[in-house]
């Protein structure tokens, strides 16, 4: 039975060893993965599903329907608070592949599972924010088992107004 297991080539789900990567190129663009602990942006989500079974830049087995995340550059894997700013709401995600490798504001790529759970999975796409986080133990457990964190309280109108408006500057 553990052969079974080991011939398949995918990495077991794990928090370690943390991966941060060589820099690579993707459509003649250079992407650099880094730490950064501070990591706090306002761009564009979309999602992916039809992946499913294939391997992340992490070398886990893609599941579409968990709550995983690509990025370009935060390091495998990365666990991060994502807020729709239409709605408020807020999931945590585990970021274990890169991506999205487009022209343009997206800055995640949402598994189909976690766009259904931030409820942008009919819309395709919706303007987010994106802030690395170091989750409890407890939620970490759950992602790495394809269960979602805790649920989170949506984000107050007056803080969304102030992201919109954010986002409105910069023509977004």
């Amino acid at each position: 039975m553990l052969s079974a297991c080991a011939s398949n080539n995918f990495r077991p789900v794990s928090d370690a060893p943390v991966r941060i990567g060589r820099p690579y190129i993707v459509g003649g663009k250079t992407f650099v993965p880094a730490p950064d602990p501070s990591y706090d942006m306002l761009g564009v989500a979309s999602w992916y599903g039809n992946e499913s079974g294939n391997r992340t830049a992490n070398g886990e087995r893609f599941r579409a329907k968990w709550i995983t995340a690509a990025h370009t550059t935060l390091p495998l894997p990365t666990y991060a608070e994502v807020t729709a700013l239409d709605t408020g709401r807020r999931i945590i995600v585990r970021i274990n592949d890169r991506g999205p490798f487009v022209t343009g504001p997206r800055i995640i790529d949402l598994s189909r599972g976690a766009a259904e759970q931030l409820g942008i999975r009919e819309s395709g796409h919706a303007r987010v924010r994106v802030v690395r986080v170091e989750p409890s133990e407890k939620d970490r457990d759950r992602l790495r088992h394809g269960k979602p964190a805790r649920e989170l309280p949506p984000v107050r109108e007056d803080v969304l107004q102030n992201l919109r408006a954010q986002l409105s500057k910069a023509g977004l």
